[in-house]
């Protein structure tokens, strides 16, 4: 993930996530997207919250580019990431962002949905 979406994010904090959310990459091709909730993250001490954010951040960082962007939001506990659709990336990353931090619960993706789908089949 470059610094210049990180950068870029602390300009736009304020404005509504959709209006934030990119839809597409620079070729194109759509983004594919997960939701996570932190409980309690909002009530955090100011030191655990940003270990917190540096695990979620290193979590993101083999991912390199392919992770388009991250928005966490306190008010609801709420982390959003958008990624190009890359097979495996679904899984693995909200993995990743687990091991670093247990408490993380996996809302939901695409993969989910669809796997639940045709396991109710």
């Amino acid at each position: 993930m470059s610094d210049e979406l990180i950068k870029t994010h602390a300009i736009l904090a304020n404005t509504p996530l959709l209006d934030r959310l990119p839809k597409r990459d620079k070729e194109g091709k759509p983004l594919s997207d997960f939701m996570m909730r932190i409980p309690k993250l909002r009530d955090k001490p100011a030191h655990i919250l940003n270990d917190i954010l540096a695990n979620i951040h290193a979590a993101a960082a083999p991912f390199g580019d392919d992770v388009v962007y991250l928005d966490v939001n306190l008010k609801i506990n709420l982390l959003w990431v958008s990624v190009r659709a890359v097979p495996g990336i679904l899984t693995q990353l909200p993995a990743a962002i687990r091991h670093r931090v247990p408490e993380a619960l996996l809302i939901a993706n695409q993969a989910e949905v669809v796997y639940g789908a045709a396991e109710q089949k």
